[in-house]
Parts: structure tokens; C-alpha cells; sequence
């Protein structure tokens, strides 16, 4: 007699959730879809995750829980706040243009307004947390003598703004023909852009 199956994992069934999601916008995936991918049945499903809602916000989080800590340290001791910026925008276009994660931001702006719920849950769980985290930078490098500005919450988003055109980008024009990017060299290019109106220069005459 065969052996029965092992029970899906939680990952497994995040990972065919985000896959659903990204084939078919929120309000048209489907649990019996995730269930039948994940070989389980709905009811069982709803056991794991009390609501679409409930597994999309799962499936999110666990993305930022793995990707966050990879892109940019909570603390920031003594490294350069220049050398991390370089560093970090790279990275980050780089994740935000996979299709894993790029699903994320066009589902959240295409459907945010029917669902808002959804997209105060990102606002709170993904953009504020990473707009806190390089709000710190900018603050660290202003505190090393690197870095000028006036307002640090607002350059934030000025930087995290490349990041998200570079994920529209990626999934909402490159499908319809247009001219496709390379995230990684558009990082650089907004990092010597954004560097250039944060660095502190020499006295000038």
C-alpha cells in the first residue's frame, strides 16, 4: 500500500498562495485553487488560514521576514552611510523586480482601492518598516558628517519611490512590449542620483 502523502508545510502553501496571487490579482484568486495546488482540501485550508485575506497578509509577511534583514541592517555601528545606500539599492531593486515579490505593489495599486484593508496592512507591514529602516540611515549618515538634509522623511521616500517604479516596471509595462530594464544597473544610476544631493561636499569658494 502506498504511503499517504506528507502534509503540505506551511512555506509550500504561502510560496502556491503568492504564485495565485500574482497569476490572478486578489479578488479573483481562489482557496480551492491554493488548496487544490497544495494537494489539500478547502476545509483543510481554512484551518491553516481563516480567510484569502488572512493568507495574502501571511504570504506578505513572510516575504519582508526573509527579504528585509538581507537588504539593510537595523543597526548600523560604524559602516559608512554610503557604502550601505550603494549597497542596499541594488539589492532591494533587484528583490523587488522578482517576480515573487513584485506581484506585491501592482496588486496592492490595482486593487487597494476596492480592498483597503489590504492596503493599509502593506502600508504598515512592508513600506512604513522599510521606510523607518532608511529614514535610520539617512539619520546615521547625517550623524557621521556624511549625509545632509533637511528632512529625512521625505527623502526616504524620494529613494524608495526608484525601487517601485523599477517593480511596475517589471510587471505592469515590460508584459505589454515596453523596453524591458536592468534593475540592478538602474539601482546604481538612482543611487549616484540620490547620493549626489545627500553627500556633504567640500567648502565651496
Amino acid at each position: 500500500m502506498p504511503r499517504p502523502a506528507a502534509p503540505i508545510d506551511r512555506d509550500s502553501l504561502l510560496a502556491l498562495a503568492r504564485a495565485e496571487f500574482s497569476a490572478r490579482g486578489f479578488a479573483a484568486a481562489r482557496m480551492e485553487d491554493i488548496a487544490r495546488a497544495g494537494g489539500i482540501s478547502k476545509a483543510a485550508l481554512y484551518l491553516r488560514f481563516p480567510s484569502k485575506e488572512a493568507i495574502f497578509e501571511e504570504a506578505v509577511r513572510d516575504l519582508i521576514a526573509r527579504t528585509l534583514p538581507a537588504l539593510l541592517p537595523s543597526e548600523f555601528g560604524d559602516l559608512s552611510a554610503e557604502a550601505v545606500l550603494r549597497q542596499f539599492l541594488p539589492l532591494a531593486f533587484e528583490r523587488l523586480t522578482d517576480p515573487e515579490f513584485a506581484f506585491v505593489p501592482r496588486v496592492i495599486i490595482g486593487e487597494g482601492a476596492n480592498f483597503p484593508e489590504l492596503a493599509r496592512f502593506y502600508h504598515d507591514e512592508v513600506v512604513q518598516r522599510v521606510l523607518d529602516l532608511m529614514t535610520g540611515l539617512i539619520r546615521h549618515g547625517i550623524k557621521r558628517g556624511e549625509f545632509a538634509c533637511a528632512d529625512p522623511e521625505l527623502a526616504c521616500r524620494t529613494i524608495a519611490g526608484g525601487a517601485i517604479f523599477a517593480a511596475l516596471w517589471r510587471v505592469v509595462f515590460e508584459p505589454v512590449g515596453a523596453e524591458p530594464i536592468d534593475p540592478v544597473r538602474l539601482a546604481h544610476a538612482h543611487a549616484d542620483t540620490v547620493l549626489a544631493g545627500l553627500l556633504v561636499r567640500g567648502e565651496q569658494n
